[in-house]
């Protein structure tokens, strides 16, 4: 019961990442479709790296 609350605010910032990582991909591949392979993929990393946040705080919360 100790880190509920690290937890509920890690989930939070990394569900919001996601999402404005996910929202500013599909802005530039708007911009410029040619650059969607890329941009996908850096997208990609960039959420895994959001959700490990959430991961890494999962386990040291419990």
């Amino acid at each position: 019961m100790e880190g509920n609350l690290q937890v509920g605010l890690a989930a939070l910032a990394a569900a919001i990442a996601v999402g404005m990582i996910g929202a500013k991909a599909s802005e530039v591949v708007g911009r410029n479709p040619g650059s969607a392979t890329p941009v996908l993929v850096q997208s990609i990393l960039a959420m895994a790296l959001a959700e490990g946040v959430l991961f890494i705080t999962i386990i040291m919360g419990k």
